[in-house]
């Protein structure tokens, strides 16, 4: 038996700005899926026995280290944090922005070249807008791509 077949399909989700958690609670009941909540400050989560909040330390990049540390190939990581993505990506997890972008091998190195460029820039002083307001149809992309990663996942598992 492969590694991913024994062990379930999880969800990360790096929460501190997250603004589907709600959505990810409904799509993991209906396929039931664990949820780890992580966070640098506590966030009031449901009570289900399949959600963990899970609570790390103050610090910079406290959060993405716990999950970078875990998530990994049949896992479905929830994160706006571009090196986080980058990270979990290598480790074989699905990404997904919570505008319903999804990261892979083939994004991910343009997505930190260009995040990179633009720390640079911000750096040197240059002003060069944040990123765009989470709208209602970002949801709804992000519902679909969680939906479409869950059945992928599971699919090629089945096939293992």
């Amino acid at each position: 038996m492969s590694e991913t077949a024994s062990k379930p399909l999880q969800i990360y989700v790096d929460a501190d700005a997250c603004p589907v958690k709600n959505e990810i609670y409904r799509v993991a009941e209906r396929h039931g899926l664990k949820v780890f909540i992580v966070s640098n400050s506590p966030i009031a989560v449901p009570r289900e026995r399949w959600i963990e909040r899970v609570v790390v330390g103050a610090g910079l990049d406290v959060a993405d280290d716990w999950i970078a540390e875990r998530a990994g190939r049949g896992d479905i990581v929830v994160t706006a944090d571009v090196p986080l993505a980058g990270r979990s990506v290598k480790a074989g997890a699905t990404v997904i922005a919570p505008n319903g972008k999804p990261f892979d091998d083939d994004s991910i190195g343009m997505t930190l070249a260009t995040r990179n460029l633009l720390h640079e820039l911000r750096s040197a002083g240059a002003v060069t807008g944040g990123p765009k307001a989470f709208e209602p149809r970002d949801r709804s992309r992000f519902l679909s791509a969680l939906d479409r990663a869950i059945v992928r996942i599971r699919r090629a598992d089945s096939h293992r």
